[in-house]
């Protein structure tokens, strides 16, 4: 009897049987830290421990059952959702908005976030929409998602709103319902949009150091990203206001739990006196060309990382797809291997044909 074959089928049925029983992804206790402490974050990231997609939710899903999902959320979801589209887009980000500290980074989204929508912490998760009383991209202010990104950020959206089209080095989505519901592509697009009006501050509007980001979440917010002098009390309660409430993430210790602020919470009181943008650094935002990291050649199904395939891979998958275990992000790249976006009981069947081949 062939025992690398008998062993493969033992492990493919138990772990058939297990995984439609209990959930595929991880389930952890609230406010537990997700991510691999043990990660260098500032060079790393935190990976993908809810091992996100492209995508949050199925693209033919309606739009009901897209909203449902996101609505279903957790804060702590709601925040890693953000860290893993900033992961992927780091080298970028950090030179447009000339903040080097990966956790700084982190801490903005969830001000923006926080300054929008409460980051899920009103109850529903990612599922947040406003401006839609006129229908689906009517108003240049309709927005979704834990930044409400409005339609104005999407491709294809009505041709009297201005265009973004200035962010090459991140994908523009068409404005569909099934794009502009999901939750993962709207904080893709926020992003994009925050970029966008970093290239509007510094080339239209002649704005540096600081001023540029600041005036980039003025843009996201009204469409322009001017400076108007310190007597404009727009900036304390949007710009600013974002700016202390990602203090209170970063100082607290709130990035990686369930923790999340509001508006006007008297506990960032301290972090909205004097000049609140110094916390932020000296950092001189850029447009310098991004030159693309060249991604190595990688091996499909080698989930422990040892180069080569293995039944050792399989077992390694089984834990993962249990949730005793979890992956870097490196090990998301390699556990893929039905090249779909998502690592599930398939890309399991398809290391196992590999194996048995």
């Amino acid at each position: 009897m062939n025992i690398r074959k008998t062993l493969l089928t033992q492990v493919s049925a138990v772990l058939l049987g297990a995984v439609f029983a209990v959930q595929t992804l991880p389930v952890f206790a609230d406010g537990e830290t997700v991510h691999d402490a043990s990660r260098n974050v500032q060079s790393e990231g935190v990976g993908n421990p809810y091992n996100y997609g492209e995508r949050n939710t199925p693209a033919d899903a309606s739009t009901q059952e897209i909203r449902a999902i996101n609505h279903a959320m957790s804060v702590q979801e709601v925040k890693y959702a953000l860290y893993k589209e900033i992961d992927e887009h780091w080298d970028l980000i950090s030179v447009r908005l000339g903040q080097p500290n990966r956790e700084m980074v982190y801490a903005l989204f969830l001000g923006i976030g926080t300054r929008e929508s409460t980051l899920g912490g009103n109850g529903d998760g990612a599922d947040i929409e406003t401006a839609q009383a006129e229908g689906f991209g009517v108003s240049s202010a309709h927005a979704y998602g834990t930044l409400q990104t409005a339609v104005t950020a999407f491709a294809d959206a009505d041709p009297k709103f201005m265009k973004e089209e200035d962010v090459p080095e991140m994908y523009q989505y068409s404005l569909t319902e099934s794009n502009f519901y999901d939750a993962i592509i709207s904080d893709h697009m926020g992003i994009r949009k925050i970029l966008h009006f970093v290239h509007v501050g510094m080339t239209e509007e002649g704005l540096s150091g600081y001023q540029v980001v600041r005036g980039a979440l003025k843009g996201f917010n009204t469409g322009w990203a001017t400076y108007t002098g310190e007597d404009d009390g727009y900036y304390k309660n949007y710009p600013d206001e974002i700016i202390a409430l990602a203090r209170w993430y970063y100082e607290e210790g709130h990035l990686y739990d369930s923790v999340f602020t509001w508006t006007g919470d008297a506990r960032v009181n301290q972090y909205r006196e004097g000049n609140v943008w110094a916390w932020w650094g000296d950092g001189q935002p850029s447009l310098a060309e991004i030159t693309p990291a060249e991604t190595p050649e990688i091996l499909l199904g080698d989930v422990n990382l040892d180069g080569t395939l293995s039944l050792l891979d399989a077992v390694v998958m089984q834990k993962y797809l249990l949730a005793k275990e979890t992956f870097s992000q490196e090990q998301f790249a390699v556990s893929d291997v039905s090249q779909d976006g998502i690592t599930n009981i398939f890309d399991f069947i398809s290391l196992k044909k590999i194996l048995l081949a």
